[in-house]
């Protein structure tokens, strides 16, 4: 008799044991850790990409703060972070490419300790420089800055980030020299740039965007292989004599280690519909940014390659961190 019971309820689909089944993800609000502070190019991608990212998964998603170290502060507590797929981090260049090659206390390892889940966007870098700095163009900066090295403080938002790399590319490849003043995220760099604190700032081109159109920076070049739309009247550096030295901020998301692979499979799938959705991208042409969607293999080759390329830099600039 038991034995026919058990065979029926078999038969009839029932498993005494899916109680215990897993809900499916997402079950609750989730956490999107933005490694720098308010203000920055690297927020607002993080906020523009919560409210769309939540809207597809059907749960809120609460941006987290945690800026300093040129990003490797919330990197860092993301990578201890439950692997649940309910604390995500979104990933700079500077974070994953840079901060492993320069940092020797660094407490993640940038291969080992994440998840690549996808890339979401990308932005061209710019030179900008306070409204009072005596130069209208990027031959005038590197003449006056060969004329007097040190003089003009570049500020980053922190060392190792993708604004300090930039600045010391073009150092490497111009011959100017700056003075390196590292910030906890490129809002309060850009402040101390309008208030003319600082002269020169490596900017994702968001950052200084309304600035320049308000006349309150001048941009006096973009590091790309082409002039960006939002600002067509801005060379690009190789344009205005600067070679190799472009430079593209991008973005993605990542998760902790052993973050589930179906979970990492759906967030995938939803930010690469979110980076290929119409009014995503009419949102980030509007802050200068452009959708670069790329699955997780993608961001793991880009992240690689960038590591190369930035090798060279650190090694010349002999940039290192304690």
């Amino acid at each position: 008799m038991f034995k026919f019971l058990a065979i029926t309820a078999t038969a009839f689909g029932i498993s005494f044991g899916a109680s215990a089944q897993a809900p499916a993800y997402p079950t609750k609000p989730i956490t999107l850790v933005v490694p720098f502070a308010p203000g920055g190019t690297v927020n607002l991608m993080g906020r523009l990409a919560a409210v769309r990212l939540g809207e597809i998964l059907g749960q809120t998603v609460i941006v987290d703060n945690r800026p300093g170290g040129g990003g490797s502060i919330g990197a860092a507590f993301v990578a201890k972070a439950p692997a649940d797929g309910y604390t995500l981090l979104l990933a700079t260049m500077g974070q994953q490419s840079i901060q492993p090659l320069i940092a020797k206390k660094l407490t993640y390892d940038a291969q080992k300790d994440f998840a690549p889940i996808a890339l979401f966007s990308t932005v061209p870098n710019v030179l900008a420089v306070s409204a009072d700095t005596p130069v209208n163009s990027i031959a005038e900066l590197v003449k006056y800055a060969k004329a007097n090295p040190g003089k003009l403080n570049m500020g980053s938002a922190g060392i190792g980030s993708v604004n300090h790399m930039t600045g010391e590319l073009f150092e490497y490849r111009s011959g100017a020299q700056f003075t390196h003043v590292p910030y906890k995220g490129a809002g309060p760099a850009t402040s101390d740039l309008l208030a003319g604190q600082i002269q020169v700032l490596f900017a994702n081109l968001p950052n200084v965007l309304s600035y320049a159109k308000a006349g309150k920076v001048k941009l006096l070049g973009v590091a790309s292989e082409k002039r960006s739309p939002s600002i067509p009247d801005v060379p690009t550096f190789s344009e205005a004599g600067v070679q190799d030295a472009d430079v593209e901020s991008w973005y993605a998301f990542m998760a902790p280690a052993k973050t589930p692979p179906e979970v990492v499979k759906k967030i995938e799938s939803a930010i690469l519909s979110m980076a290929k959705d119409r009014q995503m991208a009419t949102l980030l042409s509007e802050q200068g940014a452009e959708p670069f969607p790329g699955t997780s293999q993608d961001l793991m080759k880009l992240s690689d390659k960038e590591s190369k390329k930035w090798n060279e830099v650190i090694k010349h600039a002999k940039i290192q961190l304690d």
